[in-house]
């Protein structure tokens, strides 16, 4: 669900300027698309870490979760 959520959220903000002032020059140099699919190839790899940190977020919770269950079944 937060994956699904988190796509829709990609693909509805398309909008999203994520260059540092080198990254701006190189991209006004290259020409209007190149300087898209860098600016998509950034945001791509700013996304893919915090992906990673969310799944492990999930499955901690979700863990901790089913073991606060358990304990209260033994109880």
């Amino acid at each position: 669900m937060i994956v699904s959520l988190l796509l829709v959220f990609v693909l509805v903000y398309s909008g999203a300027e994520a260059q540092c002032a080198m990254c701006t020059k190189t991209a006004s140099q290259l020409g209007e698309k190149p300087a898209l699919g860098l600016n998509r190839g950034i945001l791509y790899l700013m996304l893919s870490p915090f992906a990673i940190v969310g799944f492990i977020g999930f499955r901690w919770w979700k863990n901790n979760k089913a073991m606060e269950k358990e304990e209260g079944n033994n109880v």
